[in-house]
């Protein structure tokens, strides 16, 4: 058996080495149009910030190593550039030479290029894109030999973000641009608003809802009119599939460019199969067919398509596109779909917030979490779930995933044993907090409100915040009354217990606390704001930055 397979790093250098394993017999060839075919993708950014400070340690794998071992023929810079499936070839450019190479399989894993729309004046600045090894040098030489003092990041996706950090981290004032209402958009807008005030807060400039409409060599334009000064730009704006060397190949694409596969990822063409960045799977949680490029299904996929070249029939379930992002001393995880997707699809669902610490709160050196948590209200079944935060969101976003993965439920969250020792957690893990909130509001113990929903509520209203008269004096929700929990039950001539109360606490544990007294005391309708102030301090002060962003007049360059 002859297999030929389009491109390395996860996708196919794992399928060369599952096939490898399987078959000692096979022979495989690998063509990979770059220098590398095995490298480390996702810490790119962090040899550019200079964590990483051995580039050697960027390659997982060597050709020479990797031939050795797994006995591949690896040919790099052999760039695809056609594929006839009738006649079982490949067309190889080779420098300036082209040939021709049959096969008996084909497996497609050309991965995804990052965007890069024409800019009018994007050739009078230094304007970059980060893929693969070659590009972080030129980034990284660049910065080196001309120590630029600024620079514009248009695109505030996970390596937009982390490329933020890692520039910051080398001495460059570093300005985020964001055509989208937020950063990172697997999240929803009420978790990005702590994301947005934690950027500022290390001195990094944000432009949200702003797209670049033209630069200069001083920097950038957005579509608002004003200039941001860049002595270099970093696009990251998105990835396509790098197919279009499949055109006329009868391979079948998506919409994107995607290559469509079935789950054991064969293509509607017999014996040619893709993976990777460039090939479509199933979210698990919608049913849908849709493009996550991450390296963790990749590799999994890799070793799917080396046991069906073998004829062991292995399928891949499908994604739901976890993720995990250090920015910082912050952490942001998701798993799953989050609220706009869901919304989008008018699929029902329901959400908790809840806030809890990294470990239990008497050990030292602990960091909050604020979890989201989205649920199916007629089964519990866990749909997804978003995690901000410090310490510890690593291993709950584990959890979560697993939860999402095999439909657990709230309740299966609660019957969670977790590890619990002081430094690393608390007797009641976050994971179990969130499934005793989903319970709660699934047996209407707890009926929250939410922080898009104070805008409307009802000026007339009884609103009471429960905290301690030291927090109110700190900040409060206008219009809420402060009765603090401890008295409530001494105050309840205050309220009139007939009509609906909405109340507030810090993050939502006190505020269902009061909820529980007011309704066994009568109260006929009761609300509990889900992540408390807290939650609406991190919104408030979001909406206040952003209407402060200065602008600065393209023509004049003043203010406006």
């Amino acid at each position: 058996m002859k297999v030929v397979i389009v491109g390395g790093v996860a996708g196919g250098a794992g399928t060369a080495a599952r096939l490898r394993r399987l078959d000692e017999t096979a022979q495989i060839i690998m063509m990979e149009r770059g220098e590398y075919i095995s490298y480390a993708n996702c810490g790119l950014p962090y040899y550019v910030g200079g964590v990483i400070t051995d580039r050697k340690a960027l390659q997982v794998q060597t050709v020479e190593g990797f031939s050795k071992r797994f006995q591949v023929d690896v040919r790099t810079e052999n760039e695809v550039v056609s594929v006839d499936p009738e006649k079982k070839t490949v067309t190889v450019k080779r420098g300036e030479e082209t040939y021709v190479e049959s096969y008996d399989k084909l497996v497609l894993s050309p991965g995804a290029g990052p965007v890069r729309p024409k800019i009018s004046g994007m050739e009078e600045n230094h304007v970059f894109t980060l893929r693969n090894i070659p590009d972080t040098y030129r980034i990284y030489d660049y910065i080196e030999e001309n120590h630029p003092k600024t620079c514009a990041v248009v695109g505030a996706g996970f390596i937009g973000l982390e490329m933020a950090e890692n520039l910051s981290e080398r001495g460059l004032k570093v300005t985020v641009v964001e055509g989208a209402p937020h950063v990172m958009p697997p999240i929803d807008m009420d978790m990005a608003h702590q994301v947005h005030n934690y950027i500022r807060a290390k001195g990094l400039g944000l432009y949200l809802g702003q797209t670049v409409t033209a630069m200069d060599k001083e920097g950038v334009i957005l579509s608002d009119g004003t200039k941001i000064q860049a002595d270099m730009v970093l696009l990251s704006i998105g990835v396509r599939p790098d197919t279009a060397f499949l055109k006329d190949s009868g391979i079948e694409l998506g919409a994107r460019g995607e290559i469509l596969v079935n789950e054991y990822m064969e293509t509607n063409v017999p014996d040619v199969y893709a993976l990777g960045d460039a090939a479509s799977v199933v979210n698990i949680v919608s049913g849908e067919r849709t493009l996550i490029p991450l390296a963790g299904p990749a590799n999994k996929q890799g070793r799917i398509v080396g046991d069906n070249l073998c004829g062991r029939r292995s399928a891949y379930k499908g994604s739901q596109g976890t993720s995990i992002m250090k920015f910082f001393d912050m952490t942001v995880a998701v798993t799953g779909e989050k609220e706009e997707s869901l919304l989008a699809k008018g699929r029902l669902y329901r959400k908790a917030i809840t806030t809890s610490a990294c470990h239990a709160g008497y050990y030292p050196g602990g960091d909050m979490m604020t979890v989201k948590t989205l649920f199916d209200p007629r089964t519990g079944v866990i749909l997804g779930a978003q995690i901000v935060g410090g310490q510890g969101v690593d291993k709950r976003i584990d959890d979560l995933a697993n939860a999402v993965r095999f439909k657990f439920t709230g309740l299966d969250l609660q019957e969670m044993e977790l590890a619990y020792a002081p430094p690393f957690s608390s007797a009641k893990d976050p994971v179990n907090m969130a499934g005793y909130v989903i319970e709660n509001m699934m047996e209407g113990m707890m009926n929250p409100f939410y922080v898009e929903d104070l805008a409307s509520l009802p000026e007339d209203a009884q609103k009471v915040d429960v905290r301690t008269e030291a927090e109110y004096a700190g900040g409060t929700i206008p219009g809420f009354v402060n009765i603090p929990l401890d008295s409530l039950r001494d105050r309840l001539g205050e309220l009139d217990l007939t009509k609906k109360i909405y109340i507030t606490c810090q993050i939502g544990l006190r505020g269902y606390l009061a909820q529980r007294i007011l309704v066994q005391h009568g109260a006929a309708d009761t609300e509990n704001l889900a992540g408390g102030y807290r939650f609406y301090e991190a919104m408030k002060k979001d909406q206040e930055a952003k209407a402060a962003v200065p602008r600065n007049c393209t023509a004049c360059g003043k203010e406006i």
